[in-house]
């Protein structure tokens, strides 16, 4: 692993929402550690106790919560450049209650929450990045994906779902991608065949 590389991947997305004084960025730096996970491990579990945030700079994650029957609902796949974490149960110190998964191998740099929310109080710069971070992928993006599941159908969710994960569709198995959707393996394998009919 390149140290050098991964960091400069990571203050390069930083700013790509807000820039980033080196100030901020030298203390930013002191509070990330990097780490590699395989695939099909766990980044971290139900219950676990978690205090970081974690920046994906290889590999592909998802994150999914089991049911009382036992079945998977996948929330959300975090790709290159993304971050992932447990965001409510950090928030309000309670348990962990979804799972994030390696789908393959993957380097992260993990970033400790609450000196990151020290941090986060002393600069400005930090606040802003935090601000339009926050309003493209936790409030535009929730908001639209759970219209999406309450009001359209099978159908429509999965053209959908085509859109804007087209470029990892590739690297996903027809499992994650129908837990994502709500379906079965077996509904979306007839949604796709209805589609390539279409095209015919």
């Amino acid at each position: 692993m390149n140290e050098e590389e991964i960091l400069k991947s990571l203050n390069k997305t930083l700013n790509s929402y807000f820039t980033i004084s080196n100030e901020t960025w030298n203390k930013f730096k002191e509070i990330c550690t990097i780490r590699s996970i395989k695939k099909g491990e766990y980044a971290y579990d139900l219950y676990d106790e978690v205090n970081e945030i974690s920046f994906v700079y290889k590999g592909l994650f998802r994150t999914f919560s089991i049911n009382e029957q036992g079945e998977e609902y996948t929330k959300n796949f975090f790709w290159e450049t993304r971050f992932y974490g447990p965001m409510v149960a950090l928030l309000t110190n309670s348990e962990v209650n979804a799972c994030v998964q390696a789908l393959e191998d993957s380097i992260v740099v993990d970033i400790k929450h609450n000196k990151y929310r020290e941090l986060l109080k002393e600069s400005s710069d930090l606040k802003m990045y935090h601000i339009l971070y926050l309003e493209k992928h936790w409030i535009l993006q929730k908001d639209h994906n759970t219209y999406a599941l309450v009001l359209e159908d099978a159908k429509l969710r999965y053209e959908r779902f085509l859109d804007e994960f087209a470029h990892i569709l590739p690297r996903l198995s027809q499992y994650h991608v129908a837990s994502y959707l709500g379906i079965s393996p077996t509904h979306l394998s007839r949604i796709r065949k209805s589609l390539e009919n279409k095209k015919r």
